[in-house]
C-alpha cells in the first residue's frame, strides 16, 4: 500500500512538472519570440519632446538636413539619438534602437558631416526633432536606411516579409540621390 501512495505521489508531481512546461512552452515562448519580432521597441512617447516613438514618423513632414554631429547618445531603451548642428538651426536626431544601429556599424563621432533624411517636428520642449529615414555620412559615403518610404521602422521587419536591403541590414545602392532608382523608392529586401 506504502508503494502505491509513492507512485501516485510521483505521478502527481510528474503531471504538475509538465502542465508548467507545457505552460512556459505554448504561453511565454511565443510571448517572448512575438516581442523580438516586433523589434523590441515599444511604442512610447518620449517625455522631454512629447513625440511619439518609433510611430511618430510622418511621411507629410519629411525634408533633408545636413551638418555636423554632437552629444552622440545611445540609451539601453529608446532610440539612438544625437543633436545635428546644421547652418540654420540644431536638430535631435532620432534613429533607432541601439541594437539596429550596432547591427548597422554605424560611427558617428562628434563632428562628423552628416545627411539626414527624416520626418520634422517640433517638440513640446520647443526644440526641433528629425526621426530619420536615412542617413548619409558624408566622409565614407556610407548611407543607412532605418525606414521604408513611408516612414516603417525596417527594424520591425518588412510589411512583405524581408528586412533589410542589397548590401546588409539598411543599406542600398545608390544613397540619397538614388532613391529613385528602384521601384519603390529604397530597397526594401535582399536580392
Amino acid at each position: 500500500m506504502n508503494r502505491l501512495k509513492h507512485s501516485n505521489y510521483f505521478f502527481l508531481q510528474t503531471r504538475a512538472v509538465s502542465a508548467v512546461l507545457f505552460f512556459l512552452v505554448f504561453f511565454l515562448v511565443p510571448l517572448f519570440i512575438v516581442q523580438q519580432a516586433d523589434g523590441e521597441e515599444p511604442e512610447q512617447v518620449l517625455p522631454e519632446s512629447g513625440i511619439h516613438y518609433p510611430g511618430g514618423f510622418d511621411p507629410n513632414t519629411v525634408g533633408t538636413v545636413e551638418g555636423r554631429v554632437s552629444e552622440y547618445h545611445q540609451p539601453k531603451r529608446g532610440p539612438v539619438r544625437f543633436q545635428l548642428e546644421s547652418r540654420r538651426d540644431t536638430y535631435t536626431v532620432l534613429v533607432s534602437p541601439a541594437w539596429y544601429w550596432n547591427d548597422l556599424g554605424a560611427a558617428i563621432p562628434a563632428g562628423t558631416g552628416i545627411r539626414v533624411r527624416g520626418s520634422k517636428s517640433l517638440g513640446k520642449d520647443g526644440k526641433l526633432y528629425i526621426i530619420v529615414q536615412e542617413m548619409n555620412i558624408l566622409s565614407s559615403e556610407q548611407s543607412l536606411v532605418f525606414r521604408s518610404k513611408d516612414g516603417f521602422p525596417l527594424w520591425k521587419g518588412s510589411r512583405r516579409g524581408v528586412t533589410g536591403g542589397h548590401r546588409g541590414y539598411g543599406s542600398y545602392q545608390g544613397g540619397m540621390s538614388g532613391m529613385s532608382r528602384s521601384k519603390g523608392g529604397m530597397s526594401r529586401g535582399r536580392r
